[in-house]
């Protein structure tokens, strides 16, 4: 008999209890709840100690599981206040989630609502510091939680403290390749690396580096390592890196902030002592962890360390639980989905896998799409002979439909239509009017039903929004969940366009500026690094200096209007004007009165405490404070997930945010070659260096030194190995965006669409991405003629 049969087959030992009748009710209903779980589910219910994997495929239930296997955990150990079953997820969303499932279980077992902590991770390592403030060196009541960004201050002032103390390193990036020597060129140079090439290196680096436990000395010895291997480096990235990182940590430390990684790295110190490891562990019973594919290394560590056993005799109690599949942020965080097929392939030898491939969420026929899309991606970069050159981008899983039964209702519900959908219309507006179409015929015939659109970034998203704003006269909500984003950003931009108003001769404040109009769509999309060089000659041309250019124009007349209003109106105004300025909706401006009502409040105090200062400096000081300590909140009415998948509402949203949603109809239009799976994009103005990032080279490399791959690979290798890994994620991304399809799942890809999404009328020929073809030849019942439209 397998190990898992064993699981599956091992009945539950009986709870104690002082009262017979009451013991005897509870095993009953223990026995009940087990029963109601899938096989998946049970075998992970039935866990009895040491490491388990749970690998699960879209829509198996993971929290249900989760909740389940709590369950009967705490009442198989009789766990309580003092011995304790800590789950970890990853969003505060998910933790409430499954904490009203576990005391919802609890309740019906007549089981005390005890036993058992729900944390996101970052929560857990923070309550282990704060506990231990000698041990952690953390502060709370004194520190400010900061998040690193490219526009941080501190990064900008580590890479100004770097370019100061490393004229020849510095001189070299500016050479690059091929620099004749010409100023102009030079300035232009000088702005993107200041501005763009080495912030972005330091964010990069910081989160790789610290999320995995290095420190700059490590990335100081990977480049010396790389130096004695005699890896091709021009440039000496990982040496910069390491400044970088150096830097970043002691203005850090000067200021008195935490990043979100120094909480994990506090939670570890305080560990690190025996007796207080011994405290902690023996205090916790076993650690679950949900989304494991997303977790980085230092946080594995910290989860490791905590479901240990305090004698050291058994193996850790670690159940994690995850899909490898649905690793989609590994290209822009610290998540590295092979960690966890590692812990996958390592339990499994061990007999201590779960596969959870049963889902009941979607149509038989979405299933199959779905399963289709894996195997031949897997298929499409498999290497010649069966060789592998890279890890294949999904873990060979498919997806089973439910048993007959089950207890999910409407599990695998009947396909609308043919379930899935393949369109091929002339261009984008053509796709949006399909849908549109589509939407109002499925909604209006099933008003308790929800539909979505699935999109890969926030702009086809805007556009997707406009075209579809007449449905609200059919009764159908359009909903719009990048104007959330929008609406965080307003203190991000109001500082932006205060700093140019306060000093518009600063090349980084104008180009800052710029940005901002830029991403609002205000002014045209240009080279702003070579209107930022010379701030006087762009706002303020003499009558020698070459004539601009329609676009600049633009640019100049929005810029020298921003100047104007503050010489015009008093400094307490500026903010609403902005807010104007930059054609902000509803909740936009009411999340920028918030703001400036905030700002005036803390100017008053300031003067009140005899503290003076210049009214532009004490507005941009208090901006400064509040994007620094991220305390300050959209106003947002509704923040449940629930506001996404209302009734007779068709939802706009990213691919990315739409991982663990499910809606009865899916459209996935504008499936092009060019964004899925596309490739790493170099910034036209930064090929001087070569045909390659610095940021991205220099994530390829940690990742490689941490998975043992020395010696590490070179500039272009390492280069084409991240573009592989964002080829892979690309794929798993739009995997995850067919899997929130219940009834309908509709694909198309139109045959012209935009060069840029900035320009949605500027159309060209688009190839599909590859999976459409391929499925159009696996599902040809499927595939939609535009003559069988035009019919109907």
């Amino acid at each position: 008999m397998s190990p898992e049969s064993s699981l599956e087959s091992a009945p539950s030992p009986p709870i104690l209890a002082t009262d017979p009748a009451l013991a005897a009710l509870r095993e009953e209903r223990l026995a009940q709840l087990r029963v109601s779980l899938r096989s998946g589910q049970r075998r992970m219910a039935d866990w009895r100690g040491g490491p388990l994997a749970v690998s699960a495929v879209p829509g198996s239930g993971k929290s249900t599981g989760m909740a389940g296997a709590a369950v009967l955990t705490i009442a198989r150990a009789q766990l309580n206040p003092h011995r304790q079953l800590v789950i970890v997820t990853f969003t505060r969303s998910a933790v409430a989630n499954i904490k009203a499932k576990i005391r919802q279980y609890l309740r019906e077992a007549s089981l005390p609502q005890g036993g058992f902590v729900v944390h996101t991770l970052h929560g857990l390592a923070l309550q282990i510091a704060s506990r231990h403030p000698e041990l952690s060196g953390l502060n709370l009541d004194r520190m400010t939680l900061v998040s690193p960004n490219q526009s941080h201050r501190l990064i900008r002032s580590s890479v100004e403290q770097w370019v100061g103390e490393n004229p020849e390193a510095y001189q070299r990036l500016l050479e690059g390749h091929h620099f004749d020597g010409e100023e102009t060129e030079r300035l232009r140079r000088q702005s993107v690396l200041r501005t763009e090439v080495l912030p972005d290196l330091a964010e990069t680096v910081i989160r790789e580096a610290k999320s995995s436990g290095l420190l700059p000395e490590d990335l100081a010895q990977l480049h010396e390592a790389a130096i004695v291997a005699n890896v091709a480096d021009d440039y000496g990235v990982l040496s910069i890196a390491a400044d970088l990182y150096k830097h970043y940590q002691t203005l850090l430390r000067l200021q008195g902030w935490i990043d979100y990684d120094e909480m994990i790295l506090a939670a570890l110190r305080v560990l690190e002592q025996p007796p207080v490891r011994q405290f902690w562990q023996s205090q916790i019973y076993a650690v679950f962890e949900d989304e494991a594919q997303d977790s980085s290394p230092l946080q594995t560590r910290l989860l490791e360390i905590l479901a240990a056993d305090p004698t050291g005799i058994n193996p850790p109690n670690l159940v994690r639980v995850g899909d490898p599949n649905q690793a989609i942020n590994s290209t822009f965080t610290p998540a590295d989905p092979l960690f966890f097929r590692e812990f996958c392939e390592s339990c499994q030898q061990e007999g201590r896998l779960v596969t959870m491939d049963q889902a009941g969420r979607s149509s038989p026929i979405i299933l199959e799409a779905a399963n289709f899309v894996l195997d031949w991606v897997n298929q499409r970069y498999r290497s010649p002979g069966g060789q592998r050159s890279q890890p294949l981008p999904f873990r060979p899983q498919a997806i089973r439909p439910v048993e007959a039964g089950d207890p999910q209702p409407e599990a695998n519900p009947e396909a609308t239509g043919r379930g899935l959908e393949i369109y091929t219309p002339p261009d984008v507006f053509q796709t949006v009017e399909l849908i549109g179409k589509r939407a109002i015929e499925l909604l209006t015939r099933h008003p308790e039903h929800n539909a979505a659109v699935l999109v890969r970034e926030n702009k086809q998203g805007r556009f997707v929004a406009e075209q579809l704003s007449y449905l609200t006269e059919h009764g159908i909500q359009v909903y719009d969940v990048s104007q959330r984003e929008r609406y965080s950003r307003v203190p991000s931009e109001m500082m932006a366009l205060l700093q140019f108003i306060d000093r518009p001769h600063s090349p980084e404040f104008l180009k800052g500026a710029l940005t901002v109009l830029t991403e609002r769509q205000l002014i045209p999309t240009q080279d702003l690094n070579a209107i930022a060089l010379s701030p006087e000659q762009f706002l303020y041309p003499g009558p020698l200096d070459t004539p601009a250019s329609e676009s600049v124009l633009v640019a100049r007349r929005y810029c020298t209007a921003l100047l104007r209003a503050r010489l015009e109106l008093p400094h307490y105004e500026l903010l609403a004007f902005l807010a104007l300025t930059l054609n902000y909706d509803a909740t936009e401006l009411a999340t920028a009165d918030k703001l400036a009502d905030r700002v005036a409040r803390q100017v008053v105090r300031e003067e009140q405490g005899q503290r003076y200062v210049p009214a532009m400096a004490s507005i941009l000081d208090v901006l400064s404070d509040i994007l620094n300590s991220e305390k300050f909140e959209p106003v947002e009415t509704d923040e449940s997930d629930s506001r996404y998948t209302r009734p007779r509402q068709l939802t706009i949203i990213t691919m990315h945010k739409a991982k663990g949603l499910d809606w009865d109809y899916v459209f996935l239009p504008f499936l092009h070659e060019a964004l899925i799976p596309g490739s790493l994009r170099i910034p036209p103005q930064a090929k001087f260096l070569g045909e390659f990032t610095l940021a991205e080279v220099t994530r390829a490399q940690i990742r490689a030194s941490l998975h043992g791959n020395f010696p590490l690979p070179n500039l272009m290798t390492a280069w084409k190995r991240a573009e592989q890994l964002k080829v892979a994620e690309e794929f798993r991304l739009l995997y995850v965006a067919m899997t929130r399809a219940k009834r309908l799942l509709w694909m198309s890809a139109g045959r012209n669409a935009p060069f840029t999404w900035n320009r949605p009328d500027n159309l060209e020929s688009k190839s599909p991405c590859p999976v459409i073809p391929a499925l159009k030849r696996q599902f040809p019942e499927c595939v939609v003629e535009m003559d069988e439209i035009l019919r109907q």
